[in-house]
């Protein structure tokens, strides 16, 4: 079996569960990087593609950062499991033979993988309803991007952090009601 990724591997181990509000992780270690393949082997890819997917295959209760899906994209190409092909500006990965051959070996742990995501897509916690998780998902975005698009200007930075000091505070208070 190859390093990295056999059989039993990315069972949690007890880490992640329970972290927070005691819920577990959506995805075991290394179920990413599965996930990642099995979507590759249905298409080839970009790395904003896999996000999009994952996102829609659970109903947006798990969306992959950018800092995660690329690390991983790396990780999998290192290993020969996928290859690059450059389309325009942009990278798609196309899975090789020895990914495809990757995924036939861990066919019992992506079944465990997709019932997993099948489950946070039929979820309907009260807790995380699917128009806070996109508003949540567009502040982010609106934040990365007001403190990128000028990083050495402390004015702009103080401004966004008292702007979701300010957010935190009434959110906060709507339990006061």
């Amino acid at each position: 079996m190859r390093k990295g990724m056999g059989r039993g591997q990315g069972r949690g181990h007890g880490r992640g569960e329970g972290r927070g509000r005691g819920r577990r992780r959506p995805l075991d270690h290394g179920d990413l990087r599965l996930l990642i393949l099995k979507l590759i082997a249905e298409a080839p890819r970009h790395g904003y593609d896999l996000i999009r997917e994952i996102e829609a295959r659970t109903g947006g209760a798990y969306v992959p950062s950018p800092g995660v899906i690329y690390p991983a994209l790396e990780a999998l190409q290192d290993l020969g499991w996928v290859e690059v092909e450059a389309d325009g500006s942009k990278r798609s990965f196309r899975l090789t033979e020895d990914g495809a051959a990757e995924l036939e070996a861990n066919a019992e742990a992506l079944d465990r993988i997709e019932a997993r995501l099948a489950d946070l897509l039929d979820s309907d916690r009260p807790e995380d309803p699917s128009d806070v998780r996109g508003a949540m998902w567009r502040l982010r975005h609106a934040v990365i991007t007001a403190v990128r698009s000028s990083p050495d200007d402390p004015e702009r930075r103080k401004a966004v952090a008292d702007i979701l000091a300010e957010a935190q505070e009434k959110i906060a208070g709507l339990g006061d009601d």
